[in-house]
């Protein structure tokens, strides 16, 4: 509803005939009419203009969504980076000693990752599951490695091979920075907003 509403206020409404193409769409692809009335009363839909006014929400809720993930730009801040991931924190502590010691980083972590060598690719800020080795590599330049960071997963050390200011979004990096620009949006706008929530 809070996307449906911002899309209506900036000018992304749904036309009559954008609304009736697509409910004709839905029609056809349940099977014809008798088949589409037929899902409309199984989903507890009291009549067709109930749910077209759900749908013409929905619509512009999509719009909306898509406005502001297409606000992300095509390029951001990125790292590329390898990690040696282990289980035990005296296995991770000895890694680190042998690093100190000039041993090479990538050569130990294809020890303990043999297809990828602990390879995590280009990826930006709000990008990895775990916070912490994020923020331990873009506090890192190129051929630093950082301590042991422990998290569920095990414990990690980071090197950091790769810097750039602006770096192309891959595809899944973009998806899931999108999410995170619609979901706090959302969080935002949900916290402003007045909701009321009416019992039948």
């Amino acid at each position: 509803t809070l996307l449906a509403q911002a899309a209506r206020a900036s000018g992304l409404t749904v036309e009559d005939e954008q609304l009736n193409n697509r409910l004709q769409q839905l029609i056809d692809e349940a099977g014809g009419r008798p088949a589409f009335d037929n899902w409309l009363n199984q989903m507890g839909y009291a009549d067709e203009n109930v749910f077209r006014s759900a749908l013409r929400r929905a619509m512009e809720a999509a719009r909306q969504r898509d406005s502001l993930a297409a606000s992300l730009p095509a390029q951001v801040e990125q790292v590329k980076a390898r990690q040696i991931l282990v289980r035990l924190r005296s296995t991770a502590d000895s890694l680190y000693r042998q690093l100190q010691a000039g041993a090479d980083f990538a050569t130990l972590a294809f020890q303990y990752d043999p297809l990828t060598g602990g390879d995590l690719g280009w990826f930006p800020r709000g990008f990895l599951t775990v916070p912490a080795v994020e923020e331990a590599a873009f506090n890192l330049q190129p051929g630093e490695y950082s301590g042991v960071i422990e998290s569920s997963f095990g414990y990690h050390i980071i090197q950091v091979e790769e810097r750039e200011e602006s770096h192309p979004l891959s595809g899944e990096a973009r998806l899931k920075l999108q999410e995170k620009v619609v979901q706090e949006w959302i969080n935002q706008q949900r916290a402003t907003a007045q909701i009321e929530v009416l019992y039948p």
